[in-house]
C-alpha cells in the first residue's frame, strides 16, 4: 500500500476526532469563557481539510508533511481543550506522560511546518549545508522526552494557558537539571528550529538559481506575513491581530494552491495541475467562506448571546454569497478561461465562415475568432501549398504582435486542420494575454480547427472550380483565337492561292475556246492549262493534309507522325511501341496528339537550336503517352513553370496562339495532361498524356492546323 494511504487512514481519523471533540467540548459543554471556537475553526481547520485532501492527490513526502503538521496542530488543540475542561488532570501522578502528547504534537507541527517551508515545493533542496541545517528542523519533536528527563516540574505548552510550574516532575533525573534552561528556550520554544528553517528558505527565495526563487518566492512571502502576524499576536492579543493570524494561515495553502498551478508543487503532473488546483480551490473557497461567515460569532462568543451570533452569521452568509461566486468564477477563468465567452465563440464561428467567400476573408475571421476565443497574443494560419508542404509565411495573422508572429516567433500551441485525410493547413496560436493554456483551451483549439476544416475546404474548392472555370472560358477564347486566326489564315491561303490560280484557269479555258472557234488552237496550250491544273490539285492536296493528313485517317497516329520525318529541318527519330502502331484511337485522340507533336515540333525548330530531337509514343494504363524532347538551348524550373501557367516557351517566347498554351488547351480538353521540364544533359522535355479509355463524348478537339 502507498505510503499516503496508510497516512490518510492514520491522520484523517485522528485529525477528524480531535475536531470532534473540540467542537463538542467547547461548542456545546460548558468550559473556559475565554477559549472559544476561533482558534481550531479559523486557524486550523482550513489546513487540515487542505492537508488531507493533498494527500488523496499526492504521494510526495510534501504533502504527507502538510496533512502531518495541521493533524498535529488538531491534536494540541484536542489537548489545549482536554485541560482547560479538566485541569484536576495535572495532580495524577501520571500527567507528565500525559503532557508529553501536547508538547510531542506542538513539536511535530512546528517541525513539519518548517520542512514544509524549508523544502517547498518538492520537499528538495540545493545545497549540502542546507540538507544539514534541515536536519535540525527536526528538534522540537525532542521536547517532551528531554523536559521529562532535565526539569523537576511540568512543562506545559504556553498557549494552554496553565502553567506546571507547581506540577512536581517525579522522572526528572537530577543530575541533568542544569540543562533545562537550554532545552526550554532551544527545543521547547524550537528558536533554533525556526531561525534554520526561515534562514533555509530565505538564502533559496533570495539567492538561490532564478528557477528555484521564482519557486519559493510567494510561499516565502506568505510565511514572512505569518511570522510578522504571530509576533503581533504575542504582544497585542485582540481581534485585529487574531484576523491577521487567521489570514496568515489561510494563505499558506493559497500558496502551495499557487504552487500547484505554477510550477507542479507537490509532484504534481502537468496534465492534472488545473483538475486539481480547481478541486482545492474550491474546497479552500468553501472553507474560507464557512470561516468567514462563523468568524463574528466565533470572535465574539464570550460577551455574544446565541441569538445575536445567529443573526450575525445569517448575515454574513447571505452578504458573502456573491462574493464566493465571484471568487469561483474568477477562479474558473483564470484556469480554464472564460467559458461563456469561448461557447459564444463557438455559437457565432459558424455564422462568420458561412459569410466568408473566399479564402483570404475565411482566414481573417477565423484567425480573429480563435484570438478572442482563446485569449492568446496572436494567431497565425497557415496553409498547405501545392507540393504539399506549409507554406513557409502564414497565410493569415491576427493579433497584437502580428509582425513578430510572422518572423516565427514561437507557437505556444497548435493544432491541424484536417478534413477527411487531407491536411488543409494549421493553426498556431502565441502566449496567452492572461496565464496558460489548459487542458480546455486546446480542446477548444481541436473543436474550432475541426469545424473550420470544412469550411475551408470548401472555400479552398470553390476557388480552384472558379480558378478552373476561368482558366476553361479563357482556354476556349484561345481556341476560338487560334479557330478564327486558321479560318483567315485558310481564307488567304485560297484567295491569295487558289483562288487566283483558279480565275487564271478559267480565263485561260475561255481563251483556249476563242482560239478553239477560230482554228488556232494548239495542243502545247491545253497541256498547259492541264499542267496549271495539276498544280492546283497538289495545292488543294497540301492544304487538306495541313486540316487533316490523309496518312492520320488511313494508317493511324504512329505512320502521320512519322511522315513527316523527312520533311523536319533537323534529325528527328520517332519511337512507338507495339501498342500504339497496332491500335487506332479515337478520332479526337489521334488528332489531338499528331497536332501536340506538330506543335512542339514547331517550337523546337523555331526556337530551341537544337541538334537532334525525338518523338517517343506509348500506350500503358489507360493513357497516351507522348514524350518530345530535344537537346536544345533548354528549360530551368522557373521557366517551366512559367511555361505552364501563362503558355510562354523555353526562351520566353509568346506562344499563346501557337505554343505551348495551345498545346496545354487541346490537352484539356480531352482532360489530359501536360508537363515541361529540362531533358538531361541538355534541352526540353514537353510530356503529354492524354486518357484513351472512357473519353467522355462532347470533347472533341477542332481539326485545324496550328503550324
Amino acid at each position: 500500500m502507498e505510503r499516503r494511504w496508510v497516512c490518510l487512514a492514520t491522520l484523517g481519523p485522528i485529525g477528524v476526532a480531535a475536531l470532534v471533540y473540540i467542537v463538542v467540548a467547547r461548542g456545546f459543554v460548558e468550559g473556559q469563557a475565554d477559549h472559544t471556537l476561533a482558534w481550531p475553526m479559523l486557524g486550523v481547520l482550513p489546513m487540515f481539510v487542505f492537508g488531507i485532501w493533498l494527500l488523496t492527490v499526492s504521494a510526495s513526502r510534501t504533502a504527507v508533511l502538510v496533512a502531518l503538521a495541521a493533524t498535529a496542530m488538531l491534536v494540541s488543540a484536542a489537548y489545549e481543550t482536554l485541560m482547560l475542561q479538566n485541569p484536576q488532570l495535572a495532580a495524577q501522578p501520571w500527567f507528565p506522560l500525559v503532557n508529553g502528547i501536547g508538547l510531542t504534537a506542538d513539536g511535530t507541527a512546528t517541525a513539519a511546518f518548517l520542512m514544509v517551508f524549508a523544502t517547498f515545493p518538492d520537499g528538495v533542496v540545493e545545497h549540502r549545508w542546507q540538507r544539514i541545517a534541515v536536519v535540525f528542523l527536526w528538534l522540537p519533536l525532542l521536547a517532551a522526552p528531554l523536559t521529562l528527563l532535565t526539569t523537576p516540574h511540568v512543562v506545559m505548552s504556553p498557549y494552554i494557558g496553565i502553567s506546571g510550574d507547581a506540577v512536581p516532575n517525579p522522572y526528572a533525573v537530577p543530575w541533568l537539571e542544569w540543562a533545562a534552561p537550554a532545552v526550554h528556550y532551544l527545543v521547547v520554544q524550537s528558536w533554533v528550529a525556526v531561525a534554520i528553517g526561515l534562514t533555509v528558505l530565505g538564502t533559496r527565495a533570495l539567492f538561490g538559481a532564478p528557477e528555484v526563487r521564482a519557486r519559493t518566492r510567494v510561499m516565502a512571502l506568505v510565511v514572512a506575513g505569518a511570522m510578522v502576524a504571530f509576533a503581533l499576536w504575542t504582544f497585542f492579543d485582540n481581534w485585529f491581530v487574531q484576523v491577521l493570524v487567521y489570514a496568515s494561515l489561510i494563505a499558506i495553502p493559497i500558496a502551495a494552491i499557487h504552487g500547484i498551478l505554477s510550477y507542479g508543487a507537490f509532484d504534481i503532473a502537468p496534465g492534472d495541475r488545473g483538475r486539481l488546483v480547481a478541486r482545492s480551490s474550491n474546497l479552500l473557497i468553501t472553507v474560507i467562506y464557512a470561516a468567514a461567515v462563523a468568524t463574528p460569532a466565533l470572535l465574539l462568543a464570550p460577551p455574544l448571546r446565541a441569538v445575536p451570533a445567529i443573526l450575525i452569521t445569517t448575515l454574513l452568509a447571505v452578504a458573502l454569497l456573491p462574493v464566493r461566486t465571484w471568487l469561483q468564477r474568477r477562479l474558473h477563468r483564470r484556469l480554464f478561461g472564460d467559458r461563456e465567452r469561448q461557447l459564444e465563440m463557438l455559437g457565432e464561428l459558424g455564422a462568420r465562415l458561412e459569410q466568408a467567400v473566399e479564402p483570404r476573408e475565411l482566414l481573417t475571421r477565423l484567425a480573429e475568432a480563435v484570438r478572442e476565443g482563446l485569449d492568446a497574443s496572436w494567431v497565425r494560419i497557415g496553409l498547405v501549398a501545392a507540393d504539399g508542404d506549409l507554406a513557409p509565411m502564414p497565410s493569415e495573422v491576427a493579433g497584437a504582435s502580428a509582425g513578430a508572429a510572422a518572423a516565427d516567433e514561437a507557437a505556444a500551441d497548435a493544432c491541424d486542420l484536417v478534413h477527411g485525410d487531407e491536411l488543409l493547413g494549421r493553426i498556431e496560436v502565441g502566449p496567452r494575454r492572461r496565464g496558460e493554456y489548459g487542458e480546455a483551451e486546446r480542446m477548444l483549439l481541436r473543436t474550432v480547427a475541426g469545424q473550420a476544416a470544412a469550411a475551408v475546404a470548401n472555400v479552398r474548392l470553390a476557388a480552384q472550380l472558379a480558378e478552373q472555370l476561368d482558366e476553361l472560358t479563357a482556354s476556349r477564347e484561345r481556341l476560338i483565337a487560334v479557330q478564327d486566326d486558321e479560318r483567315r489564315r485558310l481564307e488567304r491561303d485560297l484567295h491569295d492561292g487558289i483562288q487566283q490560280d483558279v480565275v487564271a484557269q478559267i480565263a485561260g479555258l475561255r481563251l483556249a475556246r476563242n482560239r478553239l472557234q477560230r482554228g488556232e488552237l494548239t495542243s502545247a496550250e491545253l497541256e498547259e492549262l492541264q499542267e496549271q491544273a495539276r498544280a492546283t490539285l497538289t495545292d488543294l492536296r497540301e492544304l487538306a493534309r495541313g486540316i487533316h493528313p490523309p496518312v492520320l485517317s488511313d494508317n493511324g497516329l504512329a505512320a502521320a507522325v512519322e511522315s513527316g520525318v523527312a520533311r523536319f529541318p533537323i534529325p528527328l527519330t520517332v519511337e512507338a511501341d507495339d501498342r500504339v502502331r497496332g491500335e487506332r484511337f479515337s478520332d479526337d485522340v489521334e488528332t489531338t496528339a499528331y497536332y501536340v507533336v506538330r506543335e512542339a515540333l514547331a517550337n523546337t525548330a523555331k526556337h530551341a537550336n537544337a541538334t537532334h530531337a525525338s518523338v517517343g509514343l506509348a500506350r500503358d494504363d489507360g493513357r497516351l503517352r507522348i514524350a518530345i524532347a530535344d537537346d536544345g538551348c533548354g528549360i530551368d524550373a522557373e521557366q517551366a513553370a512559367a511555361a505552364r501557367a501563362s503558355g510562354h516557351g523555353a526562351n520566353g517566347v509568346p506562344v499563346s496562339h501557337g505554343g505551348l498554351a495551345n498545346i496545354r488547351d487541346r490537352v484539356a480538353a480531352l482532360r489530359g495532361t501536360m508537363r515541361v521540364s529540362a531533358n538531361e544533359p541538355s534541352g526540353t522535355i514537353v510530356t503529354v498524356e492524354l486518357p484513351v479509355d472512357g473519353v467522355a463524348a462532347g470533347t472533341t478537339s477542332e481539326g485545324v492546323a496550328v503550324g
